[in-house]
Parts: structure tokens; sequence; C-alpha cells
């Protein structure tokens, strides 16, 4: 240090300059000591980078490719009707319509099978922007041309799905509805496959005469119609952009009137961007835990920092630097330290969405382009400096308090001396703009505010437990032999890594006992409990006509069954309390109702599965106009008993009073729907009818294959929807997103081993000075090596209890609040995740205590 302060009274710099200056020649000496500090908070942004990055790039994909997504520059769809000539009329004014249609349906190949499609009917321009992709290569509109064959007989193509789930091959033939078809090639891929959202069936293409020569489209079928808008082309573009055309149309044809949904390629699939929005939310409160538990190693690491320059602390103090110099000089050196961190998270998590396009783009169901986002890049940049900010300031802070005595004569235990007020208040401060943060950049500021309750929690909570066993060490009686006596005062003594490794092993801990708490209890639910809960079979559209005939089927077919059946519509809410749904705020968990179509059902009689918990239920077929709600969307919604539900049904609005509030049991994966009408409300309506089946136990396995064939083969027109297929589906999306959660999660216990092997690195001098002093004692190897393990070991199982149960815990909020299924607790796998975190403890802290052991005694005797 000699040189590096100015004589007293002659400043030769301002003061921040000359405070830079001396940071950057104590650079000179390298990072040692920081390794784990940077790793820390790279981790933690690259983490929130990334997660943000591919985000946008997946937004981004849409937005490019929406034109692709809609096939055309806009999309109009309507359910359970067509377009009116004069409707199609008003389109053609703006540009060249082309129309799709979209429904459920039984494909049968006789022995072979049957199974749910989801069919899609196109024109003879399709695919208007984008390509199809046939295999082998093929013409799409030759494929699906009618064959010059006796009878109704048609091309089809379908998603190689189909092939292997029925085990047939191109050239098959098989008939959905009235007609036949014959499967030349497979359905590679398609443009506009997001557009229809996720299905549990495999897609069916077919041509328009095809599927009216199916005879599926009836008064009340289940048909969404899409009519593509392809803009004219201008000099420099479109002539209208397709926002204002689409402000047009909404004008012309009156979305409260005719039932219109109306997207821009703009906007291609609004629902895609809500649940990326969603899910980017969690991962990026996964990866800020990460940096909030690399915040832990960030304190370690300036508290050994402060410890090491002790003496140079002392020197400047004695040449008359101030506390606050000597803070200032010591926290900008971290702040650049922490920038180099930053500055390598940011670069790992821009390339993430980069690596992602690259390596999976084929694989994802939504389109990809990779961006770098200036915005996504500054919010990490203030989530690591905030980080850094709030866990260094304190630790800084002692080097501003301690006298210069006390510097000088602290070699082995820290001083007692607390940092000042001012930091402890600086600490605050970044502590809370970094909980503000979080809560502002959050899609669900609810989520966002029980995510930063629960990390408070976990840290006081965490910091407790270690005060506890420090002061449970502290009061044992005296253990019979000196290693135990040594491991015990390990626990407690001046310096002890107790809090440390209780913070940090206590955090990785309770995030896998979380993580494997709730895929106990997905799996269960979704593997055993909601089969056992389930109806064997759903068969949706179900000709009003038809319902009683296909019930006497359903007896005769599965004897002792239990049937169920209610009429089913589709309708989509249009306002509420009279105000435009576009300009009504929904809470998150209540929005999706607004989304699109719903169905809709009536009834004279309460629904099973549903509790009524506000207002009386109507009276036989009740007046026209009332309607019952599930009570959680109708908070949701904002609405209460008396206001009033706009609802467009078969082209038509209605308007309609809310008479009561449901709470509805959707565990029960029966028959359940949001909104249940009085039967006046829709007398005389044309509708479809819904009906579940639930064999008797014991029934063969081979019963449902049978059932499924023999009514697809009976009832072309009655699509039927195996559970145990639906549940696949669904266990398989539920895998990806798992998947998902756990890489993410990854990160957060990357960081918790980081700051472990920090904890045990920051303790190295004072175990250095222990094993010397007993080895010239006469202690060997060994024997300090079992004193190590007794402590590490206490540590662990103390934290392995608390990490299991705040674990299993916080997995049975997970699951019931947020998820509302039933929670199932998991204690094989949370003692397992508990045993492997604490060998993996036990095993860094012995590796590091072995190097301490092998080093000789008398240099460091010298040099007491």
């Amino acid at each position: 240090m000699h040189g590096t302060l100015p004589p007293s009274g002659k400043s030769e710099a301002p003061g921040l300059a000359l405070s830079l200056r001396l940071a950057l020649r104590e650079m000179r000496a390298g990072l040692r000591g920081f390794a784990v500090f940077v790793a820390c908070i790279a981790l933690g942004v690259a983490a929130i980078t990334g997660v943000g990055s591919v985000a946008r790039s997946l937004v981004s994909g849409i937005t490019v490719q929406g034109r692709a997504i809609l096939g055309g520059d806009l999309a109009l769809s309507l359910i359970q009707r067509e377009a009116t000539p004069e409707e199609l009329a008003v389109l053609a004014r703006y540009g060249q319509v082309s129309r799709i249609a979209t429904l459920r349906a039984m494909a049968n190949a006789g022995e072979a099978g049957a199974v749910l499609v989801e069919a899609k009917a196109v024109g003879p321009t399709y695919p208007e922007v984008g390509a199809a992709v046939l295999d082998p290569p093929g013409d799409l509109q030759a494929e699906l041309a009618r064959r010059a064959e006796p009878g109704e007989v048609f091309g089809a193509l379908a998603d190689p799905t189909l092939f292997d789930r029925l085990g047939i091959a191109p050239g098959a033939r098989l008939t959905v509805g009235s007609a036949t078809f014959v499967l030349a090639r497979r359905l590679a891929s398609e443009p506009d496959k997001i557009a229809a959202g996720i299905g549990f069936g495999p897609r069916f293409l077919m041509s328009l005469d095809a599927l009216r020569a199916t005879g599926l489209v009836q008064p009340g079928s289940l048909v969404r119609w899409t009519y593509r808008l392809t803009l004219p082309q201008g000099a420099e573009g479109t002539a209208r952009s397709p926002a204002a055309v689409a402000e047009a149309l909404r004008t012309a044809l009156p979305d409260e009137a005719a039932g219109w949904e109306i997207r821009t390629r703009d906007n291609a699939d609004p629902r895609f961007k809500r649940d990326i929005e969603r899910f980017t939310q969690f991962l990026t409160l996964v990866g800020l835990t990460a940096l909030l538990v690399g915040g832990v190693g960030v304190a370690n690491a300036v508290s050994a920092f402060v410890d090491r320059k002790r003496v140079s602390i002392g020197i400047m103090k004695s040449l008359g630097a101030t506390g606050r110099r000597v803070v200032s000089i010591y926290l900008a050196q971290v702040l650049m330290i922490a920038m180099l961190g930053i500055a390598l998270g940011l670069a790992l998590g821009a390339a993430i969405p980069f690596v992602v396009a690259g390596a999976f783009a084929r694989a994802l169901p939504i389109p990809i382009e990779a961006v770098i986002s200036p915005a996504d890049l500054g919010l990490a940049l203030l989530y690591g400096l905030l980080t850094a900010l709030a866990f260094s300031l304190a630790p800084l802070g002692r080097a501003h308090a301690v006298p210069v005595s006390g510097l000088f004569r602290d070699r082995v235990a820290p001083d007692p001396h607390k940092a000042p007020l001012s930091y402890r208040i600086g600490t605050a401060a970044s502590g809370l703009a970094l909980v503000g943060l979080a809560v502002a950049a959050a899609y669900d500021k609810r989520i966002a505010l029980y995510f930063v309750a629960a990390a408070g929690g976990a840290f006081v909570l965490l910091r407790l437990v270690a005060l506890a066993l420090m002061a449970v060490a502290r009061r044992l009686p005296q253990a019979p032999t000196p290693l135990l006596r040594l491991a015990v005062a390990n626990l407690h003594r001046p310096g002890a890594l107790t809090p440390s490794l209780v913070l940090s092993l206590g955090l990785g801990i309770t995030l896998l006992v979380t993580l494997a708490t709730i895929d106990t209890s997905l799996r269960r639910e979704i593997g055993r409990t909601l089969p056992e809960r389930a109806p064997n079979f759903f068969f949706i559209d179900i000709p009003s006509a038809q319902a009683g005939e296909f019930r006497a089927f359903l007896a005769r077919e599965a004897p002792g069954g239990a049937i169920e059946s209610v009429p089913m519509m589709r309708g989509r809410i249009t306002a509420l309390n009279g105000v435009p749904v576009a300009e009504a705020k929904a809470a998150p968990n209540a929005a999706w109702v607004l989304d699109g179509d719903r169905g809709i059902t009536f009834a004279a009689d309460l629904p099973e599965g549903s509790t009524l918990v506000e207002g009386e239920w109507w009276q036989g077929d009740g007046a026209p106009g009332l309607v019952s709600l599930d009570a959680e969307i109708a908070r949701g919604l904002g609405l209460s008993l008396g206001e009033t539900i706009t609802v467009n049904v078969l082209g038509r609005t209605l308007t309609a009073r809310i008479a009561n509030l449901r709470r509805i049991d959707w565990r029960r994966v029966g028959i359940g729907f949001v909104m249940v009408f009085s039967p006046a409300t829709f007398a005389g309506a044309p509708h479809s009818e819904l009906m579940t089946l639930t064999l008797p136990k014991g029934t063969a396995p081979e019963a449902e294959p049978r059932l499924l064939r023999e009514a697809a083969r009976l009832y072309p027109a009655v699509s039927s929807v195996r559970v145990k297929d639906a549940l696949e589906a669904v266990d398989a999306i539920v895998s990806q997103l798992l998947f998902a959660i756990r890489a993410a999660s990854s990160v957060a216990l990357a960081a918790s081993l980081l700051v472990l092997a920090g904890a045990l690195a920051a303790g190295h001098r004072a175990r250095l000075y222990d094993a010397v002093v007993l080895k010239t004692l006469g202690a060997t190897r060994r024997w300090l090596l079992l004193a190590y393990l007794a402590e590490y070991g206490a540590l662990g199982l103390a934290t392995a209890l608390f990490g299991i149960l705040a674990g299993t815990a916080a997995g049975a909020l997970v699951v019931s609040r947020v998820m509302r299924l039933d929670f199932t607790p998991d204690p094989a796998g949370a003692a397992l995740s508990a045993l492997v975190a604490v060998a993996v403890a036990v095993g860094l802290g012995l590796a590091g205590t072995w190097r301490i052991l092998g080093q000789k005694p008398a240099p460091y005797l010298r040099s007491l």
C-alpha cells in the first residue's frame, strides 16, 4: 500500500476519482477469492437473461411468422355457423378470402381401430402463405382431390401419429363420418399448425368438398369456420395495415351481433403470447432464486475479502484514511468484479436463444426467431447490480466500523463490530429496490409478491435455524471425547461456518424437495387419481335428435356403466356489465374464460359436482336470461350477483343476469361448465349433447377399443374422447413443462453448491490455523478428518430436516393452492433428495479440509 495515499490535508484527486484509482490498483492483484462471487452473479444473470430472451424470441417468431401462422394478413372465425353471403361480400371488399373448417371427428380404420382426430378442411388454394411438407413429397391439392372411384372416396393427409396409433401405412383407407378417405401420404408439417391451438388428436387434413360429404356439418355441430384475408400488396407493402382493416371490419361486422373473432398477423396467437408470459414469469422467478442464493455467496466472498484485507485496511486507517474512504475503495472494486460477472451472465444468457433455435427449433411447437433483447439485458443487469449491492454493503461496512487496533488483532475470528446504521439502511434500500423490480417486472404481481414473501421467509427461517443450532451446541453437556468436543465447538465458536452453510445448503435442499413433491403429486394425479375420478369416455357432438338412441347404445354395449348427459353449445363472452371484454380488466386466473369460445349448457337442476355458494337456484326451466357462474371465475372477472354477462351463441347475442354462484369441483374430471343457463334461455335452440361413460370396475381392457370402434361405425358424427389418450397427451405436455422447470432450477441448485463451496473456502484460514495447532499438539490427519466429518454431518442433518419440512410445505402450497390438485407427500423422494444434498455438502467440506490437513505446521507457526 506504499504510495497509495496522499499526504494528510493535500488531496491529489477528488474523492471518487481517488477511490477508483486505488480500487484499480488493488485489482492488479487479480480476482483471487472472487471466483465464487463472479460465478454466482453470472449464473443468476444468465438464467434471467436466457429465460427472457428465449421468451422474447418465441414471441418474435410468432410475430415474424404471423402471416404463415394465420394463413393470411387477418383471420376471422365463427363457431357453429358459416358466414352469410352478405358477410363474405364485406370481407371480399378488403382482399382475397379463403376459408378453412376445423372440428374434432372420429377416424375409423375398421379392425385397425378408431381414433379421435383434429380434422381440418381446406380450400383449393391452401396454403395461401407458407408451405406444407408431405412425406413422401407430393402435391397437396392433388392428394386431397376426390378419387375417380365409385362412391364418395377422397384423398386425405394425416399426421404421422395417426399412422403409428392405428398401425397403418400410406395407402390405407378409413372413414370419417359418411365419407371414405385414402391416406396416400403423411403430413409432416403445416404452416398454420399452432393457430388451432393444442389438440388431443392427430391432424387429419381434407378438402372442403370432402367435409360436406362426411355429413358432420349439421345445425349445432361444433365446427369452427375461419376466413383468412390476404390484403392486396401496394408499392410499399400492403395498401392498408391489418390493424386498420380489423378495425374497419369490427364496424362492418359488429362483433357483439355476429360472433366474429378477429386476429391480425401482428398478433397471430395472443393465447400463446399470454401463456409464454406466464411461464416466463415463473422461470424468471426461478432464475431470481438462483441470483438470491448466489447473493449469499456474494456476502461470503466480500466478508472473506475484507478479512484478507485487514492489514491493508489497518495501514490505510493508520495513515489517516476515513472509514468511508476505505469502504468506497473496496465497494468500487466489488462493483467492478460484479460487473464482470454480470457481463459474463449477459453474454451467456443472450446466447441461449440462438442455441435453442439451432438445436431445438424443429422440436418446438411454435416458431422461434432468435433475438437479442436490450430490455431483457437491461432488466438482468439491474437484478445483478442490486443483488451485488444488497449482499455486499453490510460486510463492507465492517471495515468502516472496526478500529485500527481491532484490525491488527483480528487473526482468526472476525471482529464483533457491526456495520454502521447507514450501511444497514443501504442494504435494506437495495433489497427493497430488488423486491420492487421483481414485482414491477412480473406478469402476475400476486405471484411475484408470494415469491418475495417466500424468499424472505426462507432467509429468516434458515437464519433462525442456524442460531438455534448454535445455541443448542453451546448448551450441550461436555462431550466425552476430544473429537466430539471439537466438532461441537466448531458449530458455535466465533466465526463458525454454521450460518453460511445452513443458509446455502438449506435453500438447495428446500428447492430439491419442493420440485420432487410437485413432480410426485402431478404424476400421481395424472397417472392414478384423475383416471380413478374421470369417466372412461367423453362423447362430443351428439346430435340432440340421436341422444336417446346413443344412450341406449351405450347401455347395451357397457351394461352397468354410468352414463351422464348434458346439452352443450359454444359461446363467447363479449361484455361484462355492458363493458366490452377488450376493455374489461380480469384477474390472471380468470382471463382465460374471455379467450375465444367456451362450452356452455343449460340445466333445470344444480349440476353434479357443483355446490351453491351464493344466490338461489331457479325452479324448473326458470326465467329466460338467467345464468349461474363459477364463484372463483366471477370474482376474477369482478362480477357479483345481479350483474350481467353478455354472450354470443350461434351468432345471436344475449345478456343474462347472474342468478347464483357455484363452486365447481374441477378435480372430479366429469362434466363441468363455467356458465350454466336456465333452460328457458335457449328454448328451441339447436344444440348437441355431451355424454360421459364410466365403465364398471373390472371391465376387460379390450372393451374400451371395441366400444370406440363400434361407436365410430354406427355413429360417425359423434366424436369419442378416450380419457386415457387425453391424459397421455396432458402427461406429455406436463413432462415438457417439468423439464423446463428442472433445467431452470438446476441453475439455482448450481448456485447453492457454489455458495456452499464459497462458504467452506471462506473458513479456510481459520481451519488452517486450527489444523496446524492441533497437529502440533499431536492430532493425526484421520482424527481431524473424523472431527470435521462429525461437524459437517450434524450441520447437514439439521439442515436436511428443515429442507424436508420447508420443501414439503412449499410443494403442498403450490400443488393445492396454485394448481388446485390433491397434494401427495413423497417422504422417500424428499429424504433421498435431502440425503444426496447432505452427501454433496459433506463431500465438499471434507475435500477442502483434506487439502488443509496436508499443510506443514512450521511455516504457519513462524508467522504467528
